[in-house]
């Protein structure tokens, strides 16, 4: 009976003493908490969610990186753009008029509020806001100047032949906050 008395002994001290360094705050053997979860950024994973086709959970994880870190031009534009991607096209709108007027040289917000424009039947603005994501990445990304390319053709064939068919553009996310217009052109 007594190496039982012994191990029973052991066990309590085991159970009375302090974990030292296997406790949560030190990143011991627990799962980080909730102070952990601010070490994710939102925006990460609202990009990545939005690759997986999730616009809805994207907007939410980028209205949390907009809760920690402010409505700055990153998290305006990202929100606009899963906004655009659910097809609200005014609250788009808004949040990348937003995200152009705090930073007038962010080309991603220009590009994607041009496809807006373009969903809104707004051609000629669209060639606007595509002529300045174009300008600001200095002709270098072929999406940008597809996107001026198409407005420019569309915008020009209303001029010259007169009202026609509405045509359907389609939004394709293309690196971290910029997106493609798809067309049949």
């Amino acid at each position: 009976m007594r190496p039982f008395a012994l191990i029973a002994a052991f066990a309590l001290l085991a159970a009375c003493a302090a974990t030292g360094d296997l406790s949560r705050s030190s990143g011991g053997v627990y799962a980080p908490g909730p102070s952990g979860a601010s070490d994710v950024d939102g925006l990460i994973v609202g990009h990545r969610l939005m690759a997986s086709n999730e616009a809805e959970l994207a907007l939410s994880a980028y209205g949390r990186a907009a809760a920690e870190r402010g409505l700055d031009v990153d998290t305006l534009s990202a929100m606009g753009s899963a906004n655009l991607r659910l097809g609200r096209l005014g609250q788009a709108e808004r949040l990348l008029r937003r995200a152009v007027a705090l930073d007038q040289d962010f080309a991603p917000a220009w590009n994607n509020l041009g496809v807006v424009l373009m969903e809104t039947g707004r051609t000629a603005e669209a060639a606007e806001s595509f002529r300045r994501a174009f300008g600001l990445v200095d002709g270098g990304d072929e999406m940008v100047r597809d996107n001026l390319r198409r407005a420019l053709a569309k915008r020009d064939d209303a001029l010259y032949a007169g009202p026609q068919e509405t045509e359907e553009f389609q939004l394709v996310r293309r690196g971290s906050s910029e997106y493609a217009i798809l067309t049949a052109l």
